[in-house]
């Protein structure tokens, strides 16, 4: 069984797009092979900036016969139908088989097609897989209609058996397939040929290329770390940067490097990130200050002089970049120092959005809603408030203009240098966090809160205006939002109900859009003023309406019937990705579930600790049978009521009870409706769980004694409303009948 070896070489492949048209090229053509009918053993692809590459172990020499029967119409149909049969199997009529079945005599085609050798099919499948290869961008050239990333030079394609390697006949817009390649672009650009994927790599290697995008990471960092550990620095670790550097080079050669001395002073992420953005270099600590003194850059080839031509020139380029950045950052510091009013009042022409305002009229609301914020968070209220003013004034620095992802990193320098605690400051560059799965959750109450106010002022903001995440679709990272706010509040331990700030976010969007009649304004400010007070908005909206009567304008009336739904709304948004989040936690979304349908479910810490209580329970064996216990009271019950017409929710009467078994329920239940009840007061959901799991042997001896269905009367509508106990006691732990199972 031979195997199969492809190298396409063109022009230098982007490097963001080199893993992905690897994974590509090999779906590409094992697909094809195997619709083909080529089996194999493994196939693996490689990359490097000039060439991709595929290996395939053991193809099938020849595709198998197939022989393949099919039905068609009946012998004595129109001459149409027969002939449009034909044409389907490409046959004759005197080559069709006249079958006696019970519907008549039917015509039936039989078509054999013989095996194909693995030359002529993979020669077919590789073309249609270069013309239809999905680049994010391509380009023609010369005079052809192919499309490539860049231009394509050669095809390699040959497959090795026993006898020897042969080249797969192949052309490609005048580029005929052979046996050959070329090393090195600089150090072996001669031509060679190789008889096999083992000799192929061998070669290379010999040439300067080596063919394994992780083998050249690996040799990067190896060497990188080694070179600064001899000179006792470090270099910053960046995964990114190494991915995208391997794709840069076919022969990696570590070159270090020192920064002018003018530069030093500058803040280490404004090194590491103009370093790295522009040149593509690794930043080199040193451990002992922290500062970064040097970088790491990777050359594409050895040279005579052992890079120190390559290392000057690039050191000649840093230095111009460095200047740029210390001009930017020390025009910053002169208005920092003179206090950041000038970039606030830039902020006022930055369209944040065209349907939400400026930057600066957003940072009055998250200003707003961290004043709201402070006290629950735990944060001084005047601090807050000053970080919120703030925290975003670096968006109009030059520094962040430059470099975008440099927000908050520099607010942090900037603040401090205007005079401002550190708490202020920390909370400039953390009020963004988290901005991932994994990323650190600030812990500075200054900092939550302020991260708190700009997260939900962000989702309450695009509900206002319905612009909300669709399927896959989320061009204003809506749920990372979300589930920022998720972890803000799981992770410190924050009691919010979040109702009432997404209630008083929505009406400050309303006063801000609608405002300009000062009745409207009036009475929505007011509005405002009653759901701070009293944290319910149809609360505050009947003490509205007994105040102002029949001046309460029609718009106001809109307010009051859309706001509430906007709000639930987006309360469900956060629901759906708080399971998410638990889900990777180990509880089920039927737990979740149970646990939302009760009151206050705007609280999400209350809610995860009523669901993890939940999920420990359920997966406990008293658990588990109450929860059938539970359920099998739920289905007799409801199948009563809708039989009887009547519910039964009153609660039975002991002395109505005959036997033991009875009884002891009846005091279970009255035992366990007071210890549930001092656990809910108290929010323990673990000691409510414990007496719920106290009714399990009462209730299963009750079943198994009782017959609820008698045909007594009064004795049956007495352990219905028995029942009805079990019920409403354990719906006000969880709403059990959203458990699953």
């Amino acid at each position: 069984m031979p195997d199969l070896l492809i190298e396409l070489l063109s022009e230098e492949i982007p490097a963001r797009m080199q893993l992905r048209a690897t994974a590509d090229l090999k779906r590409l053509v094992t697909t094809g092979l195997v619709e083909a009918g080529l089996t194999y053993k493994s196939a693996g692809g490689f990359v490097t900036p000039r060439r991709l590459v595929l290996c395939v172990e053991d193809l099938l020499a020849k595709s198998p016969k197939v022989r393949e029967e099919r039905k068609g119409p009946r012998a004595d149909a129109p001459d149409k139908a027969i002939e449009g049969f034909l044409r389907s199997t490409g046959l004759t009529r005197d080559q069709l088989e006249t079958r006696e079945t019970k519907k008549g005599d039917v015509l039936f085609a039989v078509i054999e097609r013989p095996g194909r050798p693995a030359d002529a099919i993979v020669a077919d499948v590789l073309e249609k897989a270069i013309r239809d290869f999905p680049w994010p961008k391509s380009m023609r050239w010369g005079a052809g209609s192919l499309k490539w990333v860049r231009p394509l030079h050669s095809i390699l394609c040959i497959l090795t058996d026993e006898a020897g390697a042969r080249v797969v006949p192949l052309t490609v817009e005048g580029i005929v397939s052979g046996d050959s390649t070329v090393g090195h672009r600089f150090m072996a650009p001669s031509r060679f040929g190789v008889s096999g994927f083992e000799d192929y790599s061998a070669r290379l290697k010999r040439a300067f290329v080596l063919l394994d995008h992780e083998e050249r990471a690996k040799k990067i960092w190896h060497d990188a770390t080694n070179s600064a550990f001899a000179q006792g620095l470090e270099v910053v670790e960046d995964r990114a940067l190494l991915s995208e550097v391997a794709g840069l080079v076919e022969w990696p050669v570590v070159l270090i490097g020192d920064i002018g001395a003018d530069f030093l002073g500058l803040p280490p992420e404004v090194l590491q990130t103009s370093m790295r953005e522009h040149q593509k270099f690794f930043s080199v600590r040193n451990p002992k200050t922290d500062r970064i003194e040097k970088f790491v850059t990777v050359a594409n080839r050895e040279t005579a002089d052992d890079g120190a031509t390559i290392l000057a020139g690039n050191q000649k380029v840093l230095s111009a970049r460095l200047s740029d950045a210390r001009f930017f950052w020390e025009n910053d510091l002169r208005v920092a120092r003179s206090g950041l009013t000038p970039w606030l009042e830039r902020l006022k022409k930055v369209t944040f959005h065209r349907k939400l305002g400026t930057q600066y009229e957003r940072i009055e609301r998250i200003e707003a809603l961290a004043r709201d914020l402070a006290g629950p968070v735990g944060a001084p209220l005047e601090d807050a408030t000053q970080a919120a003013q703030y925290a975003k004034a670096d968006l109009a620095s030059e520094m962040v203009y430059e470099f975008p992802e440099l927000q908050g990193v520099m607010g942090r320098y900037y603040l401090a240098e205007a005079g401002m605690n550190a708490a202020t400051a920390r909370a400039a560059q953390e009020h963004y966090a988290p901005l991932g799965p994994s990323d650190d959750v600030p812990g500075a109450p200054v900092s939550v809160t302020v991260a708190l106010a700009d997260k939900i002022d962000m989702l309450a903001g695009f509900w206002a205006i319905d612009e909300k995440p669709t399927g896959s679709k989320d061009p204003f990272a809506l749920r990372r939002a979300a589930l920022g706010v998720i972890r803000l509040l799981l992770e410190n331990d924050i009691r919010l109900r979040l109702d009432t700030y997404f209630d008083r976010q929505l009406l400050r969007y309303e006063i801000a859009t609608n405002g300009e009649d000062e009745q409207t304004r009036d009475v929505l400010l007011a509005l405002l003023n009653e759901i701070a007070e009293n944290g319910v908005f149809s609360a505050a909206w009947h003490a509205l309406k007994d105040t102002f009567g029949d001046k309460v304008p029609p718009h106001v009336e809109k307010v009051s019937e859309n706001l509430p739904d906007t709000s639930a709304d987006l309360l469900s948004f956060f629901h759906d990705r708080l399971k998410v989040y638990l889900h990777d936690k180990g509880i089920g979304h039927d737990v979740i579930d149970a646990c939302i349908a009760m009151p206050v479910k705007d609280d999400l810490t209350l809610l995860v600790r009523r669901a993890e209580a939940l999920q420990a329970f359920l997966k406990s064996d008293d658990g588990e049978n109450l929860l059938q216990g539970f359920k099998r009271a739920n289905n007799i019950l409801t199948q009563a009521e809708e039989k009887d017409g009547v519910e039964y929710s009153f609660g039975g009467d002991i002395k109505f009870a005959e036997a033991a078994e009875e009884k002891a329920l009846f005091k279970a239940l009255a035992d366990a409706e007071t210890r549930i009840r001092q656990a809910m007061e108290a929010e323990d959901f673990s000691a409510a769980m414990e007496a719920l799991a106290a009714l399990r042997a009462p209730i299963d001896a009750f079943f198994e004694a009782v017959q609820v269905n008698t045909d007594n009367a009064v004795l049956r509508r007495n352990r219905l409303n028995l029942l009805s106990t079990i019920r409403t006691l354990c719906l006000t732990v969880a709403d059990l009948r959203r458990i699953e199972g």
